[in-house]
């Protein structure tokens, strides 16, 4: 793939300034080397009067590894995304409209633009946000999945905690209910960020932001019962010594394993199998909420910025109230 120095730039700042983490990283480059495709592809089809886009960064990027121009091509590349304009823009919004992308991830790719004209303006490579008068298509309000607690209690109970493997996904699971962690924050877990006496975890969150979270006494010794089995393990000396959840070969376990994981624990329980590991945060948020936790409290648990963000759970539970007045009352 050609490189281009500004996206790459820009790539680092997110990751060294703003501490983006790596799989969000990821994605925005992905949008913006998407982005570039469908320039590079604009352009070809100007040149040639119609036809479509081509595959990947566009013909005329492949062209350039077969004739070593890459430099130029670069060049003129960082040139057309500086020259942009909120025409261009629009008729790019309009092309993903046409290929079908969801209002969500269309929002998504118009928020990495958003974030990479900013920049761009802050750095002085624009003078002026190409995106300041584009509003973002309005969402379809979806409420949270989330489980009751006969299903929780049997996902719980799933794993075969009499093995080192499911002793540690025992643990993981309620690791993730009795603290609505993210997978990204339970798989970043140290064994020192486990306070057994104090009853929480440190927490390492978006933009390597801190936080203690509380955590229960069953979620703990599910931990204690993991540590004592891996501790037993012959294999034990070799494993990472830091990292609380590591996978058979004694390394860090990865977000993608924590999913895998929890896939096979819901096809032996019978369960819904679009289950995810955020199901796990989404359930416990409405789990508190329900059981009256106010907002705010739920909002720091979860390591929210904005309150904003925690709202849509009040949803979630005004909902169940409705429900549960119109099954009760006697003229409802």
């Amino acid at each position: 793939m050609i490189e281009i120095p500004l996206i790459s730039e820009f790539l680092n700042y997110l990751s060294f300034e703003r501490h983006f983490s790596p799989h969000t990283a990821k994605c925005y480059a992905a949008d913006l080397r998407q982005f570039c495709g469908y320039l590079a592809g604009e352009r070809s089809r100007e040149a040639s009067g119609a036809g479509p886009t081509p595959p990947g960064y566009a013909g005329e990027y492949d062209a350039a590894r077969s004739t070593g121009t890459a430099v130029a091509v670069s060049t003129d590349m960082k040139q057309k995304l500086i020259g942009m304009d909120t025409e261009q823009i629009r008729r790019y919004l309009a092309h993903l409209g046409k290929m079908d992308y969801s209002k969500s991830t269309i929002a998504r790719k118009l928020a990495t633009l958003r974030s990479f004209y900013k920049f761009c303006l802050r750095r002085g490579y624009v003078q002026s946000n190409p995106l300041a008068s584009i509003r973002t298509p309005k969402q379809e309000k979806r409420l949270p999945k989330f489980l009751g607690m006969e299903q929780i209690n049997t996902l719980l109970q799933t794993p075969d905690g009499t093995t080192l493997l499911g002793a540690r996904d025992r643990a993981m699971l309620e690791v993730m209910y009795s603290t609505g962690i993210r997978v990204s924050e339970l798989v970043d877990l140290n064994i020192t960020d486990v306070d057994s006496l104090g009853q929480s975890l440190r927490v390492r969150g978006k933009g390597r932001k801190e936080r203690v979270a509380p955590i229960g006494p069953t979620a703990l010794t599910a931990i204690n019962k993991y540590m004592d089995k891996r501790k037993a393990d012959p294999r034990s000396t070799n494993f990472n010594q830091e990292a609380l959840f590591v996978n058979k070969h004694g390394q860090r376990l990865s977000t993608r394993s924590v999913r895998r994981k929890l896939d096979k624990y819901l096809a032996q329980a019978g369960m819904d199998p679009t289950i995810s590991p955020h199901t796990l945060r989404h359930t416990f948020a409405t789990h508190m909420l329900e059981n009256g936790a106010d907002l705010r409290s739920v909002q720091e648990l979860l390591g929210h910025q904005s309150i904003s963000t925690t709202q849509v759970y009040t949803h979630v539970t005004t909902r169940r109230l409705k429900a549960a007045y119109d099954e009760a009352h006697p003229r409802a």
